[in-house]
């Protein structure tokens, strides 16, 4: 039957720019196909098609490609000849892996789409795919993103959920573009300062993960729709703790010491500081202290702050309070704190 589709469609020469084989229980796809290079748009979802043929490799033309819901277990190396594609579905397959170089040639690929898969990872080279918008790889196993992921500058939807993500890399906020972020049912239990930089950001789902608190700057972000239920958020319920006392490491003390001069333009400190780029590094991390003013390094009290959602937000029902991670250098300055400002206390 495919064979015989092929055949006719060959018969109409450039004229055939669409063939739909979709549903014909075909094992393999026919050779025949490389006598379309100027096929346009390729239907094969709903097949047993458990490899490609090389013969792919000459629809140079082809802008949409559909092989959903078939048997392949990789990402095919005949892609990186598709250098016109546009569109690629490969749901529901087998896939646990991209072949090697699948990625090359994929210039022009604008939307990927790899949901109900068996992906562990995905490989560093999905950096290629400079002209991405639309990245979908819901419901597969991935424990990690690779941070080439983050460097796809047209990026405006990410899809990634149902998998066993922990964490969110820092470098989320190089993707500026970002209009729709969605980690719906994975274990992720912090969110990256960098997401509050995403100023595109219109929807983001959160729902089912292991959130307790968001990032400082994360309500100052312009949703539309915003998605948190099933997190064990912080609840505002006050509670009487023990307080310790300031026990700081003598790398603390003299990161405190040199980072205050530092911000106070002292001359020696500055110039000396130039021989020194592993203490530049190290002191690149600091963070100041929103009651006194000074800076810290690695030793500090996480406190809460509840703030209630912009009016904005289109929001998860339960959602009353959003609690907002501060942190401060002392229990100090955790005295003088505002009367709206709460330690986090283990009970």
């Amino acid at each position: 039957m495919a064979e015989k589709l092929l055949l006719r469609a060959i018969k109409g020469g450039k004229n055939t720019h669409i063939i739909t084989l979709s549903g014909k229980r075909i094992i393999k796809i026919p050779s025949t196909i490389e006598k379309l290079p100027d096929l346009k748009t390729l239907y094969l979802q709903n097949n047993l098609i458990s490899k490609v043929c090389p013969e792919i490799s000459a629809l140079t033309q082809l802008t949409i490609l559909n092989l959903g819901n078939n048997l392949l277990e990789e990402v095919p190396e005949e892609m990186k000849y598709l250098t016109s594609l546009k569109k690629l579905h490969l749901f529901g397959n087998r896939i646990c892996r991209f072949a090697s170089g699948a990625c090359d040639g994929l210039q022009n690929l604008i939307l990927l789409n790899l949901n109900d898969n068996h992906l562990t990872w995905l490989p560093q080279d999905i950096g290629r795919l400079k002209s991405l918008t639309h990245l979908s790889v819901n419901c597969n196993e991935l424990a990690s993103i690779p941070i080439e992921l983050c460097f796809l500058k047209d990026l405006c939807e990410l899809q990634l959920n149902y998998n066993q993500l922990t964490c969110i890399p820092e470098e989320i906020k190089f993707l500026k573009k970002l209009q729709k972020f969605l980690l719906v049912r994975n274990y992720i239990e912090v969110l990256p300062e960098g997401i509050c930089n995403l100023k595109k950001l219109s929807i983001l789902d959160i729902a089912g993960n292991n959130i307790q608190i968001f990032p400082p700057r994360f309500h100052n972000l312009k949703l539309t729709e915003f998605y948190c239920e099933g997190n064990p958020l912080f609840l505002k319920q006050p509670t009487v703790a023990l307080q310790q006392e300031d026990v700081w490491s003598l790398q603390e003390i003299t990161s405190r010491y040199v980072m205050n001069q530092l911000a106070g333009k002292h001359p020696f400190l500055t110039r000396a500081i130039e021989q020194y780029p592993e203490v530049r590094n190290l002191i690149s991390q600091a963070k100041k202290c929103p009651i006194c003013g000074e800076f810290f390094l690695s030793i500090w009290l996480e406190c809460v702050r509840f703030v209630p959602p912009p009016k904005r937000w289109k929001i998860s029902r339960n959602l009353q309070l959003v609690p907002l991670q501060v942190l401060i250098c002392s229990y100090k300055c955790f005295n003088r704190r505002d009367p709206d400002l709460f330690g986090i206390a283990q009970v």
